[in-house]
């Protein structure tokens, strides 16, 4: 494991930390990767309770690195082990029967927000936001986000962010049911500590068989979504449109769509 990523186990809760602050935690090709086998590996350990996910520094995790979109774009066949990997990133998580709580400490973004999603029990930093912006750069939304946040929040709306790509406030993705708790900042490391506190002593055995009980549903559509899911994101990375929002990005001004 790289050091993008970090692990710290401490009686029996696994501490991970998506660790790229200066880039706010967005997922480049190293990250992506380690994403891909983390909770492969901790969830074949016997000796966990629960798993905290956050992001280091004043971000959870702000999506997609454009330099690693920018790649992609030029070598389109390295395309193909990202979609893997994306696959195993929401299969690992769903499959995993430990407790995944998330300290959103900051903006939930893209595969940001599908990571937040993917956690059993969310507490978020009252500033922090939380979207799939996809379509902005141009990109199939296709890690996940395209099944989550239907089954989180519902049709109605999650078609409308899907869509138009905007983010919610920490409070609105609360009434909406896609975040648990949210907090001041001062009050995060509490909150989630009490939380981690009632897993640690709980049940682990119920526990982890009831997580594997009501995460099958999500693991159905799961498998019957990513594999078309990813095929077109690999069909939007080579359009026109998404070429178009990695130059603008790069030239720091706004796209302009319709190229395709």
């Amino acid at each position: 494991m790289s050091e993008a990523l970090l692990l710290e186990v401490r009686d029996r809760v696994a501490y991970v930390t998506i660790n790229r602050p200066d880039a706010l935690n967005a997922v480049n090709g190293e990250l992506h990767t380690d994403l891909s086998k983390i909770f492969i590996d901790l969830g074949a350990r016997r000796d966990l309770s629960a798993i905290v996910l956050t992001g280091a520094g004043r971000a959870f995790c702000a999506g997609g690195d454009i330099e690693w979109m920018r790649a992609a774009v030029r070598d389109p066949e390295s395309f193909e082990i990202v979609t893997w990997e994306a696959k195993r990133i929401v299969y690992a998580m769903l499959d995993c029967e430990i407790p995944i709580v998330g300290r959103i400490n900051g903006d939930a973004v893209g595969l940001g927000a599908t990571l937040a999603l993917l956690c059993d029990i969310t507490v978020a930093d009252d500033t922090a936001r939380i979207g799939d912006p996809h379509v902005r750069v141009g990109l199939n939304a296709a890690d996940g986000g395209g099944f989550l946040w239907p089954q989180i929040i519902g049709f109605g709306k999650a078609r409308e962010l899907l869509l138009t790509g905007d983010l919610l406030s920490a409070a609105e993705a609360q009434r909406l049911g896609a975040i648990g708790h949210v907090v001041p900042a001062a009050e995060l490391d509490a909150k989630v500590d009490s939380i981690v506190a009632k897993l640690r002593k709980g049940a682990t055995k119920a526990i982890r068989w009831t997580k594997a009980g009501y995460t099958i549903p999500l693991r159905q559509l799961a498998h019957g979504h990513m594999d078309a899911g990813v095929a077109y994101e690999c069909l939007t990375n080579l359009s026109a449109d998404h070429a178009e929002a990695i130059d603008a990005f790069a030239e720091k001004r706004k796209p302009v769509f319709g190229k395709d």
